[in-house]
């Protein structure tokens, strides 16, 4: 056995012992005895603060009252930067008029031949600017990591203060967490190179939030 065999074979091993169900009742108690730790005022609109937040952090942010809205405002923000005009999408939004508004979204995981990337997201956090995202079988982290573009839309009324308020409302809605939570805020980026901010280094170049209720 090689090594990168052994190695494998021990996280099989870890991964088959480990519990499959952890007790909520457990980390319910705890939290109940452990009080928040300081944090700054919310901002007075959360729709407002989100967008200041991630725009400072490079993303896009798009807004409509229509969902079905969505596919002719991703048109016209990819025809202006001569971006594809095919993607992939999550199942969840396979319903929305692609095809009309001259785009191919095809509901099929990432892989990286693919250049656009459009998802749903858990949650956003106000105070940060961060998206919240849950992987699954419906939800494949893929589809936000790969893509040079990734597009998100986001339910106005799921942003929240705080990342406390983000795991409140993960705790309150799943019995279970899923097997990855991941936060994104704003393109990948990195200044390992010269101290230089280099975007799109380790996942998307580029982040649009579209604001759409459902």
């Amino acid at each position: 056995m090689s090594a990168r065999d052994n190695i494998l074979s021990k996280i099989r091993e870890a991964r088959s012992s480990a519990p499959q169900n952890v007790p909520a009742a457990p980390i319910a108690n705890y939290l109940a005895l452990h009080q928040r730790g300081p944090s700054p005022p919310p901002p007075d609109d959360l729709v407002t603060g989100f967008k200041k937040r991630a725009i400072k952090l490079s993303s896009d942010v798009l807004e409509t009252s229509v969902r079905m809205e969505v596919p002719a405002l991703l048109a016209h923000y990819l025809e202006e930067r001569k971006l594809p005009l095919r993607g992939v999408c999550w199942t969840s939004l396979v319903g929305l008029p692609w095809g009309a508004a001259g785009l191919e979204m095809l509901p099929n995981p990432a892989t990286n031949q693919d250049m656009v990337g459009v998802t749903g997201a858990f949650c956003a956090i106000a105070e940060t600017g961060t998206l919240m995202m849950l992987s699954g079988a419906e939800t494949p982290a893929s589809t936000s990591l790969l893509p040079e573009t990734h597009v998100a839309v986001l339910d106005p009324l799921r942003i929240v203060a705080t990342m406390e308020d983000a795991w409140d409302l993960l705790r309150l809605e799943y019995k279970q967490p899923p097997r990855a939570v991941n936060f994104i805020s704003g393109p990948s980026r990195t200044a390992d190179i010269e101290q230089t901010v280099t975007l799109g280094a380790h996942g998307p170049y580029r982040v649009l939030v579209i604001l759409a209720p459902p």
